[in-house]
């Protein structure tokens, strides 16, 4: 089992950038999949979640409006864009990998957005 995240990166306050996680070793459109955010010094923070066949979305408040989940089963992948980042949105950025009973779950190794002028 393997979720690769990429896109992470430096951005500028208002920028934009879009991660993507691809996964291997399991029947990921099985799996609900979800995107969490890491401070060093904090909980690890839940930022949205897309069930396995991508009708129901989720968010955190803090980024309604501005991050969009999505995935593509063919490929295995899921997706988070994210626009008009601020300062706070900076952390390590993880997808993780939920079975639809909740008992399976897999995470992947994280990407650094650092949002800063």
């Amino acid at each position: 089992v393997q979720l690769v995240e990429s896109g992470g990166g430096l951005v500028e306050p208002g920028g934009s950038l879009r991660l993507s996680c691809a996964a291997s070793g399991f029947t990921f459109s099985s799996y609900n999949m979800k995107w969490y955010r890491q401070v060093p010094g904090k909980e690890r923070e839940l930022v949205a979640v897309i069930t396995y066949l991508g009708g129901i979305t989720n968010y955190a408040d803090s980024v309604k409006g501005r991050f969009t989940i999505s995935r593509d089963n063919p490929k295995n992948t899921v997706y988070l864009q994210m626009n008009s980042l601020k300062p706070e949105d900076t952390a390590v950025y993880y997808c993780n990998a939920i079975s639809q009973n909740g008992y399976y779950s897999h995470w992947g190794q994280g990407t650094q957005v650092t949002v800063s002028s």
